[in-house]
This record gives C-alpha cells, sequence and structure tokens, in this order.
C-alpha cells in the first residue's frame, strides 16, 4: 500500500486518501479565521472552527497501515458527526460516509470510482440538506465539481487534469454565490442582506476540492 502522496500508477490507494484528508484539514485550519468569518456575516459564525475541530480529531482517528481507502472516509465521517455542531457536522459527516460507501472494500480506486465517491457525497448532502444549485449553499461548489470531474473523465481525461478541472468548477462556483440570496440555512433569515456575502460552505467544499486535485493523483503530501 502506497504512502501518503505517493506517485505509483493512476489507482488511488490509502495513501493517496490519507494525504486528501491530511490536506484537506491543512487547507481548512489555514482558512479557518475566514470561514468563521464569512459565517460571521450570514450565519453562527463557527463554520471555520467548527470544520476544523471535527478535522482534527478525524486525523487523530485515522485507522494505521492495512486501512481501506472506505475504512478512513468512514473515520472523518464518525469524527465530524460526533465533533462538528450546526448543520456542517451532519453534512460532510453524511458526505464522507456515503464516499466511504461507494468505496466498498476496494484497496485501489479506478478514476472512474473516485467519481463515483464524489457523486454519492453529493447525493448525500443533497439528500440531508434538501439544498439544490442557486440556494447559497455548500452544493453550489460541490455540484459543478462533480460534474467537471465526470464530464473531464467521460472525454479521456486522465485523473489529475479531471480532479484540477474540478477544483476549478468548484471554486467558482463559490464565486456565484457571493450575488446570490439564500433560500436555505440561517443565511435564509436574511433574506436580501445574504447577497453581497460569499457562503462559507460553499469556501470549505471548494477547499476540499483543492485537497482532491493535489493529492488523490498523487502530489502533495502534508
Amino acid at each position: 500500500m502506497g504512502g501518503a502522496g505517493e506517485v505509483a500508477g493512476r489507482g488511488v490507494d490509502a495513501g493517496r486518501v490519507r494525504a486528501f484528508i491530511r490536506r484537506f484539514a491543512q487547507l481548512v485550519a489555514e482558512h479557518k479565521d475566514e470561514l468563521t468569518a464569512l459565517d460571521a456575516a450570514i450565519g453562527d459564525a463557527d463554520h471555520g472552527t467548527n470544520l476544523d475541530r471535527g478535522l482534527q480529531a478525524a486525523l487523530e482517528r485515522l485507522p494505521g497501515e492495512g486501512a481501506s481507502p472506505a475504512d478512513l472516509l468512514k473515520a472523518v465521517a464518525m469524527a465530524l458527526i460526533a465533533k462538528v455542531g450546526g448543520a456542517s457536522g451532519p453534512l460532510y459527516g453524511t458526505a464522507f460516509l456515503r464516499a466511504a460507501t461507494a468505496a466498498g472494500g476496494k484497496a485501489v480506486l479506478e478514476p472512474t470510482d473516485v467519481a463515483a465517491l464524489f457523486r454519492a457525497a453529493l447525493a448525500g448532502i443533497q439528500e440531508r440538506g434538501k439544498a439544490a444549485v442557486g440556494e447559497k449553499t455548500m452544493i453550489d461548489a460541490l455540484a459543478p465539481a462533480v460534474e467537471a470531474l465526470e464530464a473531464a473523465l467521460g472525454r479521456g481525461a486522465d485523473l489529475a487534469e479531471a480532479l484540477a478541472e474540478a477544483a476549478q468548477a468548484a471554486r467558482e462556483g463559490s464565486d456565484r454565490t457571493i450575488p446570490l440570496v439564500a433560500t436555505k440555512g440561517r443565511a435564509s433569515y436574511l433574506g436580501e442582506r445574504s447577497r453581497g456575502h460569499r457562503d462559507p460552505g460553499s469556501l470549505s467544499a471548494a477547499l476540499m476540492m483543492q485537497a482532491a486535485a493535489e493529492t488523490l493523483a498523487g502530489g502533495k503530501a502534508p
């Protein structure tokens, strides 16, 4: 089983999944204050601190050598559900749990498996949050990212290129939340006053896709 960030073949092994989780946690820690400031404008002012606490707890609970990609993703899900309050814990927890289920018992994931994993995560969030694109939530970043990932693989792009396009789509989707009026979650209580603010969940989702692009196809190993 490959080490974190090891570049060896086209499959995604547990080492790469571990690197992805670590990089996501690192990016959230780096952007914790920004995420919380965004949430202060239209929410509970705790998105950055809560998600950072949950991901740090997840890092402590990651299983060791011999763990499968699914084992790692499930450990993150359980930590987020247990440690993160508000809406983001259950939403991200559901996403990682669905991703773990999609990963199944495979030791190495093919690019199409990775796309299926993110599609399952998106579906889980949509089912739990009952949100759609355009309602100023994390879906506005994650949905176009998954679509870009699937489209790129469909035209024959390799996983690194496809994930890079997915990360770019997520960032652009997050940008598009700025002029939107929120119709879901706590921000919806603000109505027109939510316009002009980036949705914090869309930014954390974009950070997750950035982490995926940097690690799952081989690369950065935090």
